[in-house]
């Protein structure tokens, strides 16, 4: 008999003046989702914002740490231009061609963050202390953004 056990998405980790988070996945996909999932948590609850708008992400980095933080820097793009707040990422894929990854993504939530709890704001994401490892059939991700 085979039991599942449900790995953690993310978890906050103690730090002395921003937010510090680690998100997991089974594939690079998903921790990087986990990874938006925690920063957007650290905004507001993702799971209470409403399902409104869609957009379409694409971007492309050098390595997955920049990939990473480029990603996550689209959200605060996003959020400080469109409103928007994210409910879910509907699709993502990451790609290697050459020596460039392409990371596109489909991502569902709403722009008026006006009707939503929000518990602070982020600045900025840092490459403090960041890192993607990939261990035992599992990635992990380290991100600290400013807040």
């Amino acid at each position: 008999m085979l039991f599942m056990i449900k790995m953690k998405s993310y978890i906050f980790l103690p730090h002395t003046a921003d937010a510090k988070f680690r998100a997991f996945g089974a594939s690079l996909e998903e921790a990087f989702k986990n990874a938006v999932y925690a920063m957007t948590d650290i905004i507001t609850d993702h799971k209470k914002v409403r399902a409104k708008v869609k957009h379409q992400i694409k971007i492309k980095s050098e390595d997955e740490k920049a990939l990473l933080y480029d990603f996550l820097e689209k959200f605060l793009f996003l959020l400080d231009s469109k409103k928007f707040l994210l409910n879910k990422i509907a699709s993502l894929k990451i790609t290697k061609k050459n020596h460039s990854l392409t990371l596109t993504a489909i991502i569902v939530g709403d722009n008026h963050p006006e009707k939503y709890e929000t518990k602070t704001t982020i600045k900025a994401v840092t490459y403090q202390e960041m890192f993607v490892k990939k261990e035992k059939g599992k990635v992990i991700v380290q991100v600290i953004v400013d807040v």
